[in-house]
C-alpha cells in the first residue's frame, strides 16, 4: 500500500469511526410530522410605538422567526392566526420554557438620553410614559459600570438640529425607570431603536465579565453620534452625560460618556460596547434578540401546549419501507452494472448515509419526513461521483492500460474535474441559500451542502482506497470482467455501433424543447398554481372528541371529506386540529362528519381561526433574491471554467426543466407547498451538475483538437455529439440509481410522500433530457455564431474536418465530398465513438480521376 493509499485510508477510518459515534450516542431531533413538539400561541397588543394590527403582526411573526432560527430549532412553523395571535409550532422542543422566554420577550431596546435623577419613591413602579416627573436632585451621582468605548475620531460633526434617529411615535415625554443599582433617572425620549442595529454579539470582556458590541446601521450611526455628543457636552460625574439602554421598560446599562469624547461631535465609527454585570447567558441572549430584531409590538403568551405528530404511524413506516426498497433496489443495479468496482461503490454508498447522518445529528437539525426522502434520494444520486470515476477507467483499461490499478487511477485523475466543476457548482447555490435564505429554505442549502462534500469524500477517498487495494490482487487481473473495468457496458457498444448524429438535429430538438416550455408556461397561465396552506394560508379548526381516535384514523377522515392536502395533527389532551386552504362552512361540516363517522363519537369545534401564510412575504422574497443571486453565481463560475456560451446554455437548460416541472403540477392541479419547494431546489442542483458533465468532456475534446492541424479540426457540432454519446452511459447509470428510490417512494410512499416523488421523478428525467438535448445544442447554436468555436475548429457545411467515426473499409465506394486530393479520417481507440481523441491520424489519398 503506498504512502498516500494509507493516508486517505487512516482519514476514512478515523471519519467513520466519529460518524459511527455520534449516531449511537446523539438521538434525532424529528419534526412535526414524526414526532411532534410544541404549540405556542402568541397575542399581539398595543406598544408604545405601535398599535396591534395585522401589519404589525406580521412583522412580528418575522422577527419571532428569525429568534427562532437563532435558537437553533429547524424546519419551525410559524403562522399568523386571525388578525392578533400567531402560532408557533416547535418540533422536538418538550421543555419550552427557554423557548417561550426568548420569543416571548418583546425586546423593544432603546436608547435615551438621562435628563437627571428623580426622587426615590416608595413605589418604584416606572411612571408612564409622557407623565411629568419632579425636577431633578442636584447632587451628582458616579456612573454606573459600563462605558461607551469611542470608535476613532475624525468624522466631522454632524448637524445636531434634527435628529433622525428619535424612535417615531414619540410623545416627547419622559420615562422614570431605576438604573441598575436601583437609582431613578429621568429619560428622554429614545434616540435610537431596535431597528436601527445591524449586528450584536455576546464577548468576554477585557476585565473579566461579559459584554455585548453593538453595530448601528444607516441613520442609527448618526442617531448615536448626536446622542452621545450632545451627553458630552455635561460635565463629569454629572447624570445628563449617561446614556440609558433600555430593554422593555429595564435599564440594563446606562454608561457615562468618556471624557474623551467631545462636546457636539459624539463617538463616530457606528459601534458601541455594553458593559455590565452580564453573565455570559445573559449577554449571549441578548446579543440574540438585538440581531434577531425588536418586535414591533409586545406580545403574550397565551396558550402552550404539546401536539402529536401530523402523520400516522402507519404513513411513517410505509415511507421508511419505501426509501429501505428503493435504496436496495439502486445497490444491486450497481453492482449488476459495475460488479466488483459496483459493490466498493455500494459500501462508500452505506458509508455516505452514515456520514452525512452524523453531520446532521452534530448540527442538530430536525428531520422531517420529505427531509429523509431527500437524504435518501442524495443516497441515490451519491453514487454520480463513483460512475463517473468507473465509467472513465473502463475508457483507459480499453484504450490499452496494462492493469486494472493504472486504470482505475487514470479514471479518478480524468474524472477530477467534471466532479470538481459539478459539485463547486452545487456548493456555490447551497451556500448562497444558506446566506441569504431564512427558513426551510435556509434548511435546504445545510442539508445540500453536507451531501455535496461528504459524496465528494466517500468517492474521492474511501472509494480510491478500497478500489486501490482491490484491484491490485493478482486473481482478479486473470478476471478483468469480474472486476467491473474489463468491459464497457451495453450502453456504450450500443452507441458506438449506430452513433447517432444527435447535434445534426440540434434546430430539432430546441424547438421541441420551445414547445415544451411554451405548453408549460400556458398550464400555468390558464389553470394557474395550486398554492398550498404554507404560501395562502387557510383555515384552522381545532375538534374535540368524547371517542379518542388515531391522528391516522383521523387524516383518513378528512381525506375523505374533500381536504386531501391538510395538515391534521392531534394535541396532548387528544383534541384533533385541521389546517387546510379552501376550508369553507361546507368543507367543515364534512369534517365533522367525517370524524363523527371514524368513530370519533360527538364532535365539538373548539376553535375556527383563520390563519395566515407559514412561509410569509419576507421569506418568499428572501429565497428568490438567494435562488437569483445563485444562478448568478453559477453563471459566472461556468463561464470562469468553460465559456460564457456553454454556462448560457446550461442556465438556459436549467430553466427548461424548472418551467417544465412547474407546468405540470399546474395542468395536473397539484399543491405547490414547501414540500414542493424542497423538490424545486434539487432539481435545479441535479440539471446544472448533469449539463457540467457534459461540458467537461466537451472541453476535453475540444483541447484535443485544438492541437491538430487547422484543416483536420472536427467542427464543435461534431466533438459536442461525441461528448453526448461518451457520457450516456454514466448518465443512464446515475439516473436509473435516483429513479429506482423515486418509484419506490411514490408507490409505496403513500400521500404523504407522492407529490415530493412525483416532482423530483419529473425533474430527473427532465434534467437528463435537457442536457444532452437542450443545453448542448443551445451551445453549438452559440459557437457556430462570430466569436465562437466555429472560427477556431472545423466550418460546418464544409469538407474540411474529421469525422470521430470508425475508418471506411478500403473496398467501399468513396463519398462524393472525398474526391478532393486530400480528405482525412480518424483510427480510432478500440472503443469506437466512445473512445478518446488521441487515436492516430492517417491522410488517405486519392488519385484525381482521369478526364
Amino acid at each position: 500500500m503506498s504512502r498516500a493509499t494509507a493516508v486517505r485510508a487512516f482519514l476514512a477510518l478515523v471519519i467513520l469511526a466519529v460518524s459511527g459515534w455520534l449516531v449511537a450516542a446523539r438521538p434525532a431531533r424529528l419534526g412535526l410530522d414524526l414526532r411532534g413538539g410544541t404549540q405556542i400561541v402568541l397575542e399581539t397588543r398595543d406598544g408604545e410605538l405601535a398599535k396591534a394590527t395585522a401589519k404589525t403582526t406580521d412583522d412580528a411573526l418575522e422577527v419571532l422567526r428569525r429568534r427562532v432560527d437563532e435558537l437553533g430549532v429547524a424546519e419551525p412553523t410559524l403562522a399568523r392566526s386571525g388578525e392578533r395571535r400567531i402560532i408557533v409550532e416547535l418540533p422536538g422542543v418538550t421543555d419550552p420554557k427557554e423557548a417561550v422566554d426568548v420569543i416571548g420577550r418583546t425586546a423593544q431596546l432603546t436608547f435615551r438620553p438621562v435628563l437627571g435623577i428623580a426622587p426615590q419613591q416608595p413605589d418604584p413602579t416606572p411612571a408612564p410614559s409622557g407623565t411629568p416627573t419632579p425636577a431633578p436632585s442636584e447632587s451628582p451621582t458616579p456612573a454606573p459600570n459600563g462605558t461607551p468605548t469611542p470608535a476613532p475620531a475624525g468624522t466631522p460633526a454632524p448637524d445636531t438640529s434634527t435628529s433622525p434617529g428619535t424612535a417615531p411615535g414619540s410623545s416627547g415625554g419622559e420615562l422614570v425607570l431605576p438604573d441598575e443599582s436601583g437609582q431613578r433617572l429621568r429619560l428622554g425620549p429614545a434616540a435610537l431603536s431596535g431597528q436601527q442595529i445591524k449586528g450584536a454579539e455576546g464577548q468576554p470582556g477585557q476585565f473579566g465579565g461579559w459584554q455585548v458590541t453593538i453595530n448601528f446601521a444607516g441613520a442609527g450611526e448618526r442617531a448615536w453620534q448626536q446622542l452621545t455628543g450632545k451627553a458630552a457636552c455635561a460635565p463629569a460625574g454629572d447624570p445628563t452625560r449617561r446614556v440609558a439602554i433600555v430593554l422593555d421598560d429595564k435599564v440594563i446599562s446606562s454608561p457615562q460618556v468618556e471624557q474623551t469624547v467631545a462636546c457636539d461631535v459624539g463617538i463616530t465609527g457606528g459601534s458601541t460596547v455594553i458593559t455590565g454585570s452580564f453573565g455570559k447567558e445573559e449577554a449571549k441572549d441578548l446579543a440574540l434578540l438585538v440581531r434577531a430584531g425588536a418586535l414591533p409590538v409586545p406580545v403574550e403568551v397565551i396558550e402552550q401546549r404539546t401536539v402529536g405528530p401530523t402523520l400516522g404511524k402507519a404513513a411513517i413506516e410505509a415511507s421508511a419501507q419505501a426509501a429501505v426498497i428503493g435504496l436496495i433496489a439502486t445497490i444491486l443495479f450497481i453492482v449488476a452494472v459495475y460488479r466488483i468496482v459496483g459493490g466498493l461503490a455500494a459500501v462508500a454508498l452505506v458509508a455516505y448515509g452514515l456520514i452525512s447522518y452524523a453531520a446532521l445529528l452534530a448540527l442538530g437539525a430536525t428531520l422531517t419526513l420529505p427531509g429523509l426522502a431527500g437524504f435518501v434520494l442524495a443516497i441515490g444520486m451519491a453514487v454520480d461521483a463513483n460512475v463517473l470515476v468507473f465509467e472513465r477507467a473502463r475508457e483507459e483499461y480499453a484504450g490499452g492500460k496494462r492493469t486494472l490499478r493504472t486504470a482505475i487511477r487514470g479514471g479518478f485523475a480524468n474524472a477530477w474535474s467534471a466532479i470538481i466543476d459539478s459539485n463547486i457548482t452545487t456548493l456555490l447555490a447551497a451556500g448562497l441559500l444558506f446566506f441569504l435564505a431564512s427558513g426551510p429554505v435556509r434548511g435546504f442549502g445545510v442539508t445540500l451542502s453536507i451531501g455535496v462534500v461528504v459524496s465528494m469524500f466517500t468517492a474521492l477517498v474511501l472509494t480510491r482506497v478500497l478500489a486501490e487495494v482491490t484491484l491490485k490482487q493478482g486473481w482478479l487481473a486473470k478476471r478483468p470482467g469480474w472486476s467491473g473495468l474489463g468491459n464497457v457496458g451495453w450502453v456504450r457498444r450500443t452507441l458506438e455501433r449506430k452513433n447517432p448524429d444527435l447535434m445534426g438535429r440540434g434546430r430539432l430538438w430546441i424547438a421541441v424543447a420551445a414547445v415544451a416550455v411554451v405548453l408549460a408556461v400556458a398550464g400555468i397561465a390558464v389553470r394557474g398554481l395550486n398554492f398550498g396552506v404554507e404560501f395562502t394560508g387557510g383555515r384552522l379548526v381545532e375538534y374535540s372528541t368524547s371517542q379518542r381516535i388515531s391522528v391516522d384514523q383521523a387524516r383518513t377522515a378528512v381525506t375523505g371529506a374533500g381536504l386531501s392536502q391538510a395538515v391534521v395533527n392531534e394535541s396532548g389532551d387528544g383534541n384533533i386540529s385541521v389546517r387546510a386552504g379552501g376550508f369553507d362552512d361546507t368543507g367543515e361540516q364534512k369534517v365533522r362528519d367525517a370524524l363523527a363517522n371514524a368513530g370519533a363519537g360527538t364532535v365539538e369545534r373548539l376553535r375556527d381561526e383563520q390563519v395566515g401564510p407559514s412561509l410569509g412575504d419576507e421569506l418568499r422574497r428572501k429565497a428568490l433574491i438567494a435562488l437569483t443571486i445563485a444562478l448568478a453565481a453559477q453563471l459566472a463560475y461556468l463561464a470562469f471554467r468553460f465559456r460564457w456560451q456553454w454556462s448560457a446554455a446550461a442556465v438556459l437548460g436549467m430553466a427548461h426543466d424548472v418551467l417544465i416541472l412547474v407546468g405540470i403540477f399546474a395542468w395536473l392541479g397539484k399543491p405547490v407547498d414547501g414540500v414542493f419547494l424542497a423538490a424545486l431546489l434539487t432539481v435545479i442542483g441535479y440539471s446544472v451538475n448533469d449539463s457540467v458533465v457534459v461540458f467537461d468532456r466537451v472541453r476535453e475534446l475540444v483541447g484535443a483538437a485544438k492541437k491538430e492541424r487547422r484543416d483536420r479540426r472536427p467542427t464543435f457540432a461534431q466533438l459536442a455529439n461525441t461528448a453526448c454519446l461518451q457520457t450516456v452511459p454514466r448518465t443512464v447509470n446515475t439516473g436509473m440509481g435516483a429513479l429506482f428510490i423515486l418509484i419506490a417512494l411514490a408507490v409505496l410512499g403513500g400521500e404523504s410522500l407522492l407529490d415530493f416523488a412525483l416532482a423530483l421523478l419529473i425533474g430527473v428525467i427532465a434534467g437528463t433530457y435537457s442536457s444532452v438535448f437542450v443545453a448542448t445544442p443551445l451551445a453549438v447554436t452559440f459557437e457556430n455564431r462570430p466569436g465562437g468555436l466555429g472560427a477556431v475548429l472545423g466550418r460546418p457545411g464544409t469538407t474540411r474536418g474529421r469525422t470521430l467515426t470508425r475508418t471506411p473499409d478500403a473496398t467501399s465506394e468513396p463519398a462524393a465530398a472525398e474526391t478532393a486530393e486530400t480528405a482525412a479520417t480518424v483510427v480510432e481507440s478500440p472503443t469506437g465513438a466512445a473512445g478518446r481523441t488521441t487515436g492516430k491520424a492517417t491522410a488517405v489519398k486519392r488519385k484525381r480521376p482521369r478526364r
